[in-house]
């Protein structure tokens, strides 16, 4: 992409993009096996579309609608584009068998509090808690709140706190 004039993105290696004298401006997200093309002129995205092919083996989708498991909608009257990620936190829920969970509005109560008096006594909570994903399951928890909901940084804070010793959590929620 550099030797077809294009620059990487300082803030992103997987992003490219290429500014043409008019001024106007051309972006290539390449993600493993995922490209998105946008550009405010149809003729442009039409011309790098015919230089990859002619290089690569391409699918051309049309117009997108989902990227890196986010869903792309367009609101072309008001100018607008929203992406999200829908679906993220059933997926969650069920990967962890918390799909029948009570929702809450806040993601932790500000008077919550965790400690090793949490902690199970017995050795059948001990076992228990040695087959729960506690890692993955705030690891989850971390990509949402970088990606899509940085609201959950307080959350994710407390709750990473007790990785090394998760089986306090368990039975404190």
């Amino acid at each position: 992409m550099i030797a077809q004039g294009y620059t990487r993105s300082r803030y992103d290696n997987c992003v490219y993009f290429r500014q043409y004298s008019d001024g106007s401006f051309i972006y290539l997200l390449l993600y493993a096996d995922d490209m998105l093309i946008t550009s405010k002129d149809k003729s442009l995205i039409s011309k790098l579309k015919s230089q990859l092919s002619e290089e690569f083996e391409i699918k051309d989708l049309g117009a997108a609608k989902k990227i890196l498991g986010m869903k792309i909608q367009r609101d072309q009257k008001a100018s607008k584009l929203y992406l999200s990620r829908g679906n993220y936190f059933e997926k969650v829920q069920d990967r962890f068998n918390m799909g029948n969970c009570k929702a809450v509005s806040t993601p932790l109560i500000a008077h919550f509090r965790l400690s090793v008096e949490c902690c199970p006594q017995c050795e059948e909570d001990i076992d228990t808690m040695s087959n729960v994903p506690y890692s993955s399951a705030v690891g989850s928890l971390m990509y949402a709140m970088v990606c899509i909901r940085p609201e959950l940084s307080h959350t994710v804070s407390v709750v990473s706190r007790y990785m090394h010793n998760s089986e306090m959590i368990i039975r404190k929620l």
